[in-house]
């Protein structure tokens, strides 16, 4: 099954890295749950991005919330951010995740909703394995055209 893995930038955001591994495997998929700080820990972060086989990324992060950003810029993998509401109700790291350079983008999700980074993980693994799609419209209540 496809892998997707789950980076928390600190042990305050495991709430909401917990949640997203909960909605991933609800659909089955194996997950790397990490806690690795991109300020304190660059080169683990690296070396697990680098070395890592999951096929999507999602960074939780707050207050600089520069973690989504810094995985980005070392893949080609989707990235999908989850900001919290650590301080300025959170928008100051939804700000810093949807304003990337040109050229590393991060898929970012709304503040606080890591399920949200989870079903948009499972959309994108979706696009290539049709078992997801289905139980996707499943749960949707969708029907096959």
């Amino acid at each position: 099954m496809p892998k997707v893995a789950v980076v928390i930038g600190s042990k305050s955001d495991s709430s909401a890295g917990e949640e997203a591994v909960g909605v991933l495997k609800e659909f089955g998929l194996d997950v790397d749950y990490r806690t690795i700080s991109a300020h304190r820990s660059p080169d683990e972060l690296d070396s697990f991005v680098k070395s890592t086989d999951a096929e999507v990324f999602i960074a939780v992060a707050g207050l600089s919330a520069a973690l989504p950003g810094v995985i980005a810029s070392k893949t080609t993998k989707p990235v999908i951010g989850v900001p919290l509401s650590v301080k300025l109700g959170g928008l100051d790291a939804l700000l810093s995740m949807v304003q990337m350079p040109p050229g590393v983008p991060v898929a970012t999700v709304g503040i606080d909703n890591a399920k949200n980074g989870a079903i948009l993980a499972v959309e994108v693994l979706a696009l290539k394995y049709p078992e997801l799609r289905e139980k996707l419209m499943e749960r949707r209540g969708l029907k096959r055209a």
